[in-house]
C-alpha cells in the first residue's frame, strides 16, 4: 500500500512539474494562449506541500496571472494560489508548535545541568534560505545552473552552513539571464566569470560570502572580475598599480626640459632629455627624449 501512495505522489509531482515547465516557457514567450486549461488540470490535482516546494509551480502560476489579460485565467490563478497560500500557512504553523513543544524539553536539560555536546566557541551550521527562481527548459540556461551548482559545491562549505545550492544557482543564473534576455555571448561570458571565481580553491572566501548571504545572488550576478578577486590577487593588483603610477611619474619628472627638439608626432617641443652611458667610456653618451605633450619616446643619437 506505501508503494503505491509513493508511486502515486512520483506521478503528480511529474504531473506538477510538466505544467510548471509549460507555463513557464509561455511567459517567457510572452503567450498565455491555452494557460487555462493548464490551469484547470492544476486545479484537479490534489497539491501537497512537498510538491508545491520542489517544482516551484506557485511562481509560474503568479507570473503567468501578472501577464494574461484573460480574466478567467486571472481568476483560475488567484483560486489556486488562495489555496496553496493555505497550504504554506498551515505548514508554518505546525512548525511554530512544535517549537513550543520542544521548549520545555531544552529548559528542563538546562534544570538538570547536563552539558552540552557542542565544543566552546564552535557555532552549529545554520540554513541558510533564498527566494525560489522560475524553472526553465532552455538546455543551455539548465546546463549553465548545473556548472554554478558544481562550483557553489566545492569544498564542504555547502554542507556546513546548510545551503540548497540548486535554488541558489537558479537565483544567480535567471539574474543574469533578466538582465541580457537571451543566451548570447555576453550571457555565457558573465556566467563563466562567476563560475570560474566560485570554484577558484585560492578564493573560498568569495563562495562562502554566497553560500551564507553575505553576498546577495543580486550582487554576485553583476560584480566585476576585480570585485571577485581574492584578497591576495587584489594586494597584487593594488601593488602593480602603485608601481605603474611610479615608474609614469619618474618619467615624467626625471630628465632635464628643453626645447631643443621636436616631437616626430605632436611636432611639439615641450621635451625632457636624460643621457646614460650605454657604450664604452670613450664613446658618446646615448640621449633619450620624451615628448612631455604626447608621451612619445625616443633615442637621439
Amino acid at each position: 500500500m506505501d508503494g503505491w501512495k509513493q508511486r502515486s505522489d512520483m506521478a503528480k509531482e511529474q504531473d506538477v512539474e510538466r505544467i510548471a515547465k509549460k507555463l513557464d516557457k509561455m511567459v517567457h514567450k510572452k503567450n498565455t494562449e491555452g494557460a487555462g486549461d493548464l490551469l484547470k488540470e492544476l486545479k484537479n490535482i490534489s497539491m501537497s506541500l512537498e510538491t508545491l516546494q520542489s517544482t516551484r509551480v506557485g511562481m509560474c502560476v503568479n507570473a503567468v496571472r501578472k501577464q494574461s489579460s484573460d480574466e478567467e485565467v486571472q481568476t483560475l490563478a488567484k483560486t489556486l494560489i488562495k489555496s496553496w497560500k493555505k497550504l504554506l500557512d498551515g505548514a508554518g504553523g505546525k512548525v511554530e508548535e512544535k517549537k513550543r513543544e520542544g521548549s520545555p524539553m531544552r529548559t528542563t536539560s538546562k534544570d538538570y545541568g547536563e552539558k552540552s555536546s557542542k565544543a566552546p566557541g564552535t557555532a552549529s551550521p545554520r540554513m541558510t534560505s533564498f527566494p525560489p527562481a522560475p524553472v526553465t527548459t532552455d538546455n543551455v540556461r539548465t546546463k549553465c545552473r548545473d556548472l554554478l551548482i558544481a562550483a557553489l559545491e566545492t569544498g564542504d562549505d555547502h554542507k556546513n552552513i546548510g545551503v540548497d545550492c540548486k535554488h541558489l544557482a537558479a537565483q544567480i543564473e535567471d539574474l543574469v539571464y533578466q538582465e541580457f534576455g537571451s543566451t548570447d555571448g555576453k550571457y555565457k561570458s558573465r556566467l563563466r566569470s562567476r563560475i570560474s571565481n566560485l570554484k577558484d580553491q585560492k578564493n573560498p572566501d568569495l563562495r562562502r560570502s554566497v553560500l551564507c548571504g553575505n553576498l546577495s545572488p543580486q550582487q554576485i550576478a553583476t560584480m566585476t572580475a576585480e570585485d571577485m578577486a581574492s584578497k591576495e590577487l587584489k594586494m597584487v593588483r593594488e601593488s602593480l598599480t602603485k608601481e605603474s603610477i611610479r615608474e609614469h611619474q619618474l618619467s615624467k619628472t626625471g630628465g632635464t626640459e628643453t626645447d631643443m627638439f621636436i616631437c616626430s608626432k605632436c611636432r611639439g617641443k615641450n621635451c625632457s632629455y636624460t643621457q646614460v652611458q650605454t657604450r664604452s667610456a670613450d664613446e658618446p653618451m646615448t640621449t633619450f627624449v620624451l615628448c612631455n605633450g604626447c608621451g612619445n619616446r625616443w633615442k637621439f643619437c
